[in-house]
């Protein structure tokens, strides 16, 4: 499935999302690269999904509880796609629209595979359901780290019992991991692929070299992209 990336003009900071299986080393990478680029003299704004405001946290309880195990697929799609929908409103809009670097651990594209690939509602309606939510914003990078499910489950020691998505059976994780491979190899312009087996130094390096060269990109678009202070030096 090819989703079209088109940047918002009042957008001038730098939109980057994490995917993959829980356990794939996520939040490590994004800690990193976050010091990273506050090293650079940028301001970085790290948040997640679901959740990242005070209402998309409490969906988020809502949604992974294993106490509603009877919620319906079109019920869990549309939960998340609320949560995103403050998120994007509330979070993610206004620091793209400050200059900032915008770091999120998942992203629409994860709607797309567990809902719209592993729930079987289509990936063409459930990404439909969330271009209103996401006010039609797309990651301009898109880390997938690349993970098997078996191997996500033994890094994580096994399924935690209190979140409701993890009690799903393996052919559920087998068909959103190969959703996330052809998400990759349909758009390439957006996607890295992480071998989430490589030590934590050679995935950071990797994280920091694309996202040094996107801010480059950036900068021959704009006149003053991402608040840099090498920009206001070359202004003065």
């Amino acid at each position: 499935m090819k989703i079209e990336h088109l940047r918002k003009p009042e957008d001038k900071g730098l939109f980057i999302s994490l995917e993959g299986m829980d356990g794939a080393g996520k939040t490590t990478q994004m800690l990193q690269l976050k010091r990273h680029l506050e090293g650079q003299g940028l301001t970085v704004c790290m948040t997640r999904e679901p959740g990242g405001t005070p209402i998309s946290e409490k969906i988020r309880d809502l949604i992974l509880s294993p106490e509603y195990g009877e919620m319906h697929p079109w019920t869990e799609a549309l939960l998340y796609a609320a949560a995103r929908a403050q998120h994007m409103a509330e979070v993610i809009a206004p620091a793209l629209e400050r200059d900032e670097v915008v770091l999120c651990d998942r992203f629409v594209d994860s709607s797309v595979a567990y809902q719209g690939a592993g729930r079987n509602l289509g990936m063409d309606e459930v990404y439909r359901i969330n271009q209103r939510a996401i006010q039609y914003r797309l990651p301009d990078l898109t880390f997938w780290f690349d993970l098997t499910p078996e191997e996500s489950f033994r890094r994580k020691s096994g399924r935690d019992p209190e979140d409701r998505l993890e009690q799903q059976d393996t052919t559920f994780y087998e068909t959103i991991y190969q959703t996330y491979r052809q998400l990759a190899v349909d758009n390439p312009n957006r996607y890295v692929v992480v071998d989430a087996r490589k030590t934590i130094p050679w995935i950071q390096k990797l994280l920091r070299c694309e996202t040094d060269k996107r801010i480059h990109q950036l900068t021959h678009l704009h006149e003053n992209p991402l608040n840099h202070p090498s920009n206001k030096q070359e202004e003065e």
